[in-house]
């Protein structure tokens, strides 16, 4: 059995060589970081959640004509994705005032925003994904005008639609993060959504309490990380009501499949 090549590893996951060219497996790992690396630590089942909750979301962009690199997931922590070149321009979609907004901003936490804010980072762990603008962007030529234009219309429309899927199930869409790529076709690149897109990279509150169903719980040591990642599981249809474990994900398909025949 020959061994896969590793090609990256990031905080969060741990991309493979595919088995077509042009493809790539996406290795989901339960490793939490937080403020730029400085807090590390792990929280059990959360590739699994991930994986699923990703395949979910993407599937359903897709089914709307929102381009991902997203192909079919493999097992409970891998999914084959198109390989594309990364642009390295992290996209933050801001609905609502949280985190590094109120700090910089002194905005009191939990305040809607009059308008949806798009904010860009440049992707670099060394430098801390520094906040750009759209001058930086087009002075060192990491993404053209036209491109920018895409990607910042894909942003909004997927933000449209994430914020009433979610709010269809009673969470609140506070802010999230993007990450785009290029495909390449007869000498010409296209834009698609890339990387993923969980409670790892998104604010997500409950609409009633406030409570958070996100990686914040693991950045201010609130606990109960895996519990509210599972509640957005559970609220999305990914897991039954009674609960389980993370791995119950994967079988839900099956289940609803084998009560439809009963």
């Amino acid at each position: 059995m020959s061994r896969r090549r590793q090609i990256y590893e990031g905080k969060a996951k741990i991309l493979y060589e595919g088995p077509e060219p042009g493809t790539i497996i996406q290795y989901f790992k339960d490793d939490a970081t937080a403020f730029n690396n400085q807090k590390k630590g792990t929280i059990n089942g959360k590739g699994v959640l991930n994986n699923r909750i990703s395949e979910h979301i993407f599937t359903l962009l897709g089914q709307i004509g929102v381009p991902t690199h997203f192909i079919r997931r493999l097992n409970m922590r891998e999914q084959l994705v198109r390989q594309v070149e990364i642009v390295p321009i992290e996209v933050i979609v801001r609905n609502v005032a949280a985190g590094t907004l109120s700090k910089r901003l002194g905005i009191e936490e939990g305040t809607p925003l009059p308008r949806t804010i798009l904010e860009y980072c440049y992707k670099d762990d060394a430098l801390g994904d520094p906040m750009i603008s759209d001058e930086h962007i087009a002075c060192f030529g990491w993404a053209s005008q036209e491109e920018m234009h895409e990607i910042s219309d894909m942003a909004i429309r997927v933000n449209d639609f994430l914020s009433g899927l979610f709010a269809g199930i009673g969470i609140r869409l506070v802010d999230f993060k993007l990450e785009f790529g290029r495909v390449w076709e007869n000498d010409f690149s296209r834009i698609i959504l890339a990387d993923e897109i969980s409670p790892d990279g998104c604010r997500l509150w409950d609409m009633k309490s406030n409570e958070k169903l996100d990686k914040d719980r693991f950045r201010r040591d609130l606990g109960g990380e895996v519990e509210a990642y599972q509640e957005v599981a559970r609220r999305l249809g990914l897991m039954p009501e009674d609960g389980g474990g993370p791995d119950t994900v994967l079988n839900l398909d099956e289940a609803r499949k084998a009560r439809a025949k009963d």
